[in-house]
Formats: structure tokens, C-alpha cells, sequence
């Protein structure tokens, strides 16, 4: 049967017009429960809980470092490919004076000459690696990418100084003559271009 309120809101309106009464009725395929959406609606999209309007995003802060920094990383970079080839030019010329001292041989001339030169080389190298070294320690002090690496790179390669100036001290007066000294020379110098070289290694990971 044809609902009574329909029928009389079909005889209301004029034929072939609109009838608003009949328009405002909502079909009944599109009626659904509370909570259900009906079939071919979208139901709007759902913001999670975690996100809020006042949620804060924080940025993270940018350090920039001076061109006289960059001039210091590349001098103090440089400067760091000498140190195999001195350490390994004082390692076979050293051994070969000590060899020399122990069996009572003459000095090869070579191997005092280029252990002399190689200290010097030495001296010079880690004072100018110690100075553009902490310098620039100091002003990335506010960066905090690879600071731990850069703090004990700078530790070892300050006790290796520590190290060389001993043994350079070991390398005095009575060298020439004590046996026991030129052995202590030789194991501090050895134990000093180890604690370089584990310095130098920390920072050759992640190419820092």
C-alpha cells in the first residue's frame, strides 16, 4: 500500500514539477544505522590521536663553521698522510741503529741521518695536527655530529705527544751508551705510534 502522507504530497504538487515534500525525503537505500556509513559514502578520515593541533615539530639547529675552519680541516688533513711514512721511515731506520748499538757495529750514516730528519718531521707534524686540531675542536664544540669521535681522536693524539716528547728525552746524553735506554727509547716511541695510529683510526670511521 501506497503510504497515505505520500499520496497526499503527490496530489499537492503540480505534474511534471519537483515535488520539495517528496525531494526532501531521503531514499530508502540511503538510510543506515548511527555509526554506519551507507553504501557509495565516504566516511571522512580519522585523525589519530598522536597528532594534534599543537603538536610542536622541533628543528634541529644549524652551526656554521668559518672558512678559517675549513682552512685548519684541510692543513690538519694534509698534514695527517705524512704520518705512515714517517712513522714507518723511523721504524726501519730506528731498528737499524738499535741493531747497530746492540751488537757494537758502526752506525749506518743513512739510518742516522733519516732517523734525525724523521723526528724533526715528527715534531713538526704533531705540533701543527695538535694546534689546528684543538682549535678546531674548540669551535665545534656546538656541534653534536661526531663529537664523541673528534673528543678521543684529540685524547690519543695528545697522550701520543705525551708519548714522542718521552721518548725524544729517552733519546739523549747517554743513548750512546746505555743499552736500557735505547730499549726504553724504542718501546715508548713504538707505544706512541700505536696510540696515534688508534687515533687516527677513529676517525677514518664514517668518514668523519
Amino acid at each position: 500500500m501506497i503510504p497515505i502522507a505520500m499520496l497526499v504530497a503527490t496530489l499537492a504538487c503540480p505534474p511534471l514539477a519537483p515535488c520539495p515534500l517528496l525531494a526532501e525525503r531521503p531514499a530508502a537505500d540511503t538510510l543506515a544505522a548511527p555509526g554506519v556509513t551507507a553504501p557509495g559514502v565516504t566516511a571522512p578520515a580519522r585523525i589519530p590521536a598522536s597528532v594534534t593541533a599543537d603538536t610542536v615539530h622541533h628543528r634541529v639547529k644549524a652551526v656554521e663553521m668559518s672558512d678559517f675552519y675549513e682552512l685548519r680541516l684541510r692543513v690538519h688533513h694534509y698534514a695527517s698522510y705524512t704520518t705512515i711514512p714517517l712513522f714507518v721511515a723511523q721504524t726501519v731506520a730506528g731498528n737499524q741503529l738499535y741493531q747497530a748499538d746492540k751488537s757494537g757495529a758502526s752506525k749506518p750514516a743513512w739510518a742516522r741521518g733519516t732517523h734525525s730528519v724523521g723526528a724533526a718531521g715528527l715534531g713538526v707534524l704533531f705540533t701543527l695536527n695538535t694546534v689546528t686540531g684543538l682549535w678546531n675542536l674548540w669551535d665545534s664544540r656546538h656541534v653534536e655530529t661526531g663529537r664523541t669521535k673528534r673528543i678521543i681522536h684529540s685524547v690519543l693524539l695528545l697522550a701520543s705527544d705525551g708519548g714522542f716528547a718521552l721518548a725524544g728525552a729517552n733519546g739523549g746524553g747517554d743513548l750512546q751508551e746505555s743499552q736500557a735506554s735505547r730499549r726504553n727509547h724504542r718501546n715508548v716511541a713504538y707505544a706512541s705510534m700505536g696510540v696515534a695510529l688508534a687515533g687516527y683510526g677513529i676517525m677514518l670511521v664514517g668518514q668523519h
